[in-house]
């Protein structure tokens, strides 16, 4: 009989723990944590979005009597996704050394491995030159996130150059 092996993807855990060590002589330079405030909006313009294209499906169907059941359903389905997934998204870092992005779930990346760094609202998208792709999510403010990744990555080159 074969062995059955574990989905690597069932192994998530959240937290530090799952973080890749610091290399000998590497310093975090700057830490990313996902924000309370961002968090709720990035839920309620998703609910809001989702509400007005249930309301517009709704009046093209001839229902407009059931757009507040709707609107209230998705409000609801949208603050109870917020709660289950609120602890996963604060355990959540990205921390920025001098030679890499180190995120959740073992993930890093080389500096100079980045293609493109960019704001997607209130998240920050980095985009390898192998394609792969990872995402900032709920940032305070993502503008600065980018340019400070940005500047250590400029910074990064000149030093191996």
């Amino acid at each position: 009989m074969s062995e059955i092996k574990r989905d690597e993807v069932l192994n998530y855990r959240p937290g530090p723990e799952s973080e890749q060590p610091l290399d000998e002589g590497e310093r975090v330079e700057a830490e990313f944590l996902a924000d309370h405030r961002r968090y709720w909006y990035d839920h309620a313009v998703l609910g809001g979005i989702g509400a007005v294209l249930v309301a517009v499906v709704l009046i093209w169907m001839g229902k407009t009597d059931q757009i507040a059941i709707a609107v209230a359903a998705i409000a609801l389905g949208m603050m109870a996704r917020g709660v289950y997934f609120r602890s996963e998204a604060f355990a959540r870092r990205w921390r920025l050394t001098q030679k890499r992005l180190i995120g959740p779930q073992g993930r890093a990346v080389m500096l100079l491995e980045i293609k493109a760094v960019r704001r997607l609202m209130g998240d920050v998208q980095i985009v390898t030159k192998m394609g792969d792709k990872h995402l900032i999510r709920h940032l305070a403010d993502a503008e600065t996130v980018v340019q400070t990744i940005e500047t250590a990555r400029a910074k990064r080159a000149k030093v191996v150059k």
